[in-house]
């Protein structure tokens, strides 16, 4: 009789997980399934449509401004997921020790996290435009006195802006990896002769392998897919600068009449970040198991 009510399944959690799992299907999976439908049309996204199979994605390969796309894409996301990594372990390192107002310093660092990336964007922009070029101009400064989103250097302000706000996620999965190391063995440690950069290297690091894997799957994955700062800050400017993928499939697919054929683009560009995640996660799970 105990063992039948153990099995026994309650009806309202299938009340709490089934609309969610309907919701997810409908907003999610069908837009999802229909791209890759249109990916195979030449759809303009109104009007009729004709079924042309793969030449979508064979013109996909000879188009210089899906290269020239790609290849800003690859170079934002390797710097930004780099930086965000790196100063986000030390902000984490920081903050673990014994410093007075900790509390508030994470709160202060998670703000950014919490506010829109398009406002974030939207208040640089303003910063960009107005503010330091104005204090460059009366400082003398001549590197400071024109706004940086209008010139070839653009990307430093966007990957500026965007380490920035990413950090605060990324801080908060490594505080929580170095909560969990136990002080004991740092205490030993101390006894060895490990302190320092050779405790963070031998110690730290190996110990907090999980939240590293987590921290560069999902950096890499955001960055590639970046949108909202480059929307908010450069519109892909100057020229085309600044436009990743992401905003090529925005602006060519809804504005270019090109909806089919960037269906396929970001059909091609969800394969690359599923393929870059799981090849992360193997070579970074490997590691974790040389270390443990």
């Amino acid at each position: 009789m105990n063992k039948h009510r153990n099995n026994h399944i309650s009806p309202a959690f299938y009340l709490m997980v089934v609309p969610v799992a309907a919701l997810f299907f409908l907003l999610h999976t069908v837009p999802f399934l229909k791209g890759i439908f249109y990916s195979f049309t030449n759809w303009k996204g109104y009007g009729n449509w004709e079924f042309i199979g793969f030449k979508n994605f064979l013109q996909f390969f000879k188009d210089p401004s899906i290269k020239q796309a790609y290849g800003f894409t690859f170079q934002f996301a390797l710097s930004a997921t780099v930086l965000v990594n790196v100063l986000s372990l030390a902000l984490a390192c920081g903050l673990n020790g014994k410093i007075r107002g900790k509390n508030l310093l994470k709160a202060l660092y998670f703000l950014p996290y919490m506010l829109g990336t398009l406002i974030i964007g939207f208040v640089f922009n303003f910063i960009f435009g107005n503010i330091i070029p104005g204090f460059g101009k009366m400082a003398g400064i001549p590197g400071l006195s024109v706004n940086i989103l209008g010139t070839s250097k653009a990307w430093l302000g966007v990957l500026f802006v965007t380490v920035w706000q990413s950090m605060a996620f990324n801080t908060m999965i490594y505080l929580s990896g170095l909560q969990t190391v136990d002080k004991d063995i740092y205490d030993a440690a101390s006894v060895d002769g490990a302190v320092g950069l050779q405790r963070f290297i031998k110690i730290t690091f190996p110990l907090i392998a999980p939240f590293f894997t987590i921290n560069m799957v999902l950096s890499v994955k955001s960055f590639l897919m970046a949108f909202d700062q480059i929307m908010a800050m450069t519109g892909g400017g100057p020229g085309t600068a600044t436009t990743t993928i992401s905003m090529l499939i925005y602006k060519r697919g809804f504005d270019g009449g090109q909806f089919a054929y960037q269906s396929a683009n970001a059909v091609i560009l969800f394969l690359v970040v599923a393929s870059i995640s799981v090849f992360q996660l193997k070579i970074l799970e490997k590691r974790e198991a040389k270390v443990n």
